[in-house]
């Protein structure tokens, strides 16, 4: 066996071994992210529940100073500074939860959304070997689309509108959907067709690959 051979073989071999570990890792990430959004799901659910129990705990509270006032007693059930004292404190307390909960809603969309282009490039690079490419194209203010539904916009038959990103929301490509200036439309199809979509939805190409 030659020495050329032999150098082929253990290239091919590291490609190979370099391959694989890209996809293990690409696998590690994917399950991270995974378990990751279920343990801040979990954390969601705990925190709402910690907010019924201020909720109830209020109630009983507010219950339990009303039954001290003596029988057939003309004075309010509660004084004011009473009142005030426990309801600021619930409050304080629900506060503080729902604030928390806010930043661990914040957190999940910003996982979801690393999963999501990943997923985006993976598939942009899949594309390329095919003579088909995603694109994100912005709707600057001045593009003739806007204002438009997305059963007025005309797109050549290889061209696929996947979906609409506006703000961090994903939005579902429905024919009713008015685009909007910021808007990000994900398509898909082949290279030339989307340039031409381009041109007609922007006045210069602004366009960056997912």
């Amino acid at each position: 066996m030659s020495l050329e051979l032999l150098g082929r073989i253990q290239q091919e071999l590291s490609i190979t071994g370099s391959a694989i570990y890209e996809t293990v890792l690409a696998l590690a990430e994917r399950a991270n992210r995974k378990v990751q959004v279920l343990r801040l799901h979990s954390q969601a659910s705990s925190l709402l529940s910690q907010i019924e129990e201020v909720h109830g705990e209020l109630g009983r509270q507010i219950v339990t100073l009303c039954a001290r006032r003596p029988p057939y007693s003309h004075e309010p059930p509660l004084r004011s500074d009473q009142l005030e004292s426990v309801l600021g404190q619930a409050g304080d307390r629900v506060q503080h939860l729902k604030r928390t909960l806010l930043n661990v809603d914040s957190q999940i969309r910003e996982l979801k959304l690393e999963t999501i282009h990943h997923e985006l490039l993976t598939l942009q690079q899949d594309l390329s070997l095919r003579a088909a490419a995603m694109e994100r194209l912005p709707l600057t203010r001045g593009s003739p689309m806007i204002g438009r539904t997305l059963a007025e916009v005309a797109l050549p038959s290889s061209v696929r509108l996947i979906t609409v990103l506006r703000g961090p929301f994903l939005v579902p490509p429905d024919q009713t959907l008015v685009l909007r200036a910021d808007d990000i439309l994900v398509m898909i199809g082949l290279q030339e067709d989307l340039a031409q979509v381009i041109s007609e939805f922007t006045h210069a190409r602004s366009t960056t690959l997912v």
